[in-house]
C-alpha cells in the first residue's frame, strides 16, 4: 500500500470521541497524531500546526495521542510472527518490552510493558496474543531466549529459532522505538509507566 494512503487509512481510523470542547479542526488534531506517531517530535508537530494557522503547546498534542486510545488492529492472521523481548528505560527504572510482529507487513501486532521478566509474564503476553489475532497456524521466530521457547511449548505453538531474516522485522521495531525514546526526551522522560504503555500502543496502531 502505498505511504500517503495508509497515511489516510490511519487519519480515517483514529477516534476523536474524547473531544469535548476544542477549536483545533478535527482533521488537524488527526494529523498531528499521526505525523507524531510517524516520527515527528513534539515541537516539529507544533510547528507544522502553525503553517494552518492554529498555535499548539507540546502538552496538547500529547494529550490528544494518550486520549485517542489506539490500538493496532486485532484479528489478524499472520503466516509468521517474530517475537522479542527488550529492556527500555523509564527515567532511571527499567522496564522489559514485548513485542510480536507481522514480518510480512512489519506491522506491530502486540506489545507490553512489564517491570520484571518473569515466564509467568511471558506466558500472559502469548495468552493475549492469541487473544486478540488467530496465531494458532502461525510459525514463531524467536532468538535463544528460553522464556520465548518455554512460552511456545506451553501455548502448543510451532516456532523456530531465527536470528536474522523475518525476525529483522522486530529488530527494526525495537530500534525504532529506542530511536524515538532516545531523541525525544519528551515521550519516556518523567513518565510513568501506563503512560509509555499507551504510547507503545498508539506507535504500534501507526
Amino acid at each position: 500500500m502505498p505511504e500517503n494512503a495508509r497515511l489516510n487509512d490511519n487519519l480515517d481510523e483514529i477516534d476523536l470521541e474524547f473531544v469535548e470542547r476544542e477549536a483545533t479542526p478535527r482533521f488537524l488534531m488527526k494529523l498531528s497524531i499521526q505525523l507524531h506517531l510517524a516520527g515527528l517530535s513534539l515541537s516539529n508537530t507544533v510547528s507544522i500546526l502553525e503553517l494552518f494557522g492554529v498555535n499548539r503547546a507540546r502538552s496538547t498534542v500529547h494529550n490528544w495521542v494518550q486520549k485517542a486510545d489506539l490500538q493496532p488492529e486485532s484479528g489478524q492472521n499472520p503466516d509468521h510472527v517474530a517475537v522479542d523481548e527488550t529492556v527500555i528505560r523509564l527515567n532511571d527504572k527499567q522496564y522489559w518490552l514485548y513485542a510480536a510482529v507481522d514480518p510480512e507487513t512489519n506491522e506491530l501486532l502486540y506489545t507490553t510493558l512489564e517491570p520484571i521478566i518473569k515466564s509467568v509474564i511471558v506466558h500472559a503476553f502469548f495468552a493475549e496474543l492469541r487473544e486478540k489475532h488467530d496465531v494458532e497456524h502461525a510459525v514463531f521466530l524467536i532468538d535463544g531466549s528460553h522464556s520465548l521457547k518455554d512460552a511456545c511449548r506451553r501455548h502448543s505453538l510451532d516456532f523456530r529459532y531465527e536470528r536474522h531474516g523475518n525476525r529483522n522485522s522486530v529488530e527494526r521495531v525495537f530500534r525504532e522505538i529506542k530511536r524515538r525514546t532516545t531523541s525525544f526526551s519528551n515521550c519516556f522522560s518523567n513518565a510513568e509507566a501506563d503512560t509509555a504503555d499507551d504510547w507503545l500502543r498508539s506507535f504500534a496502531f501507526a
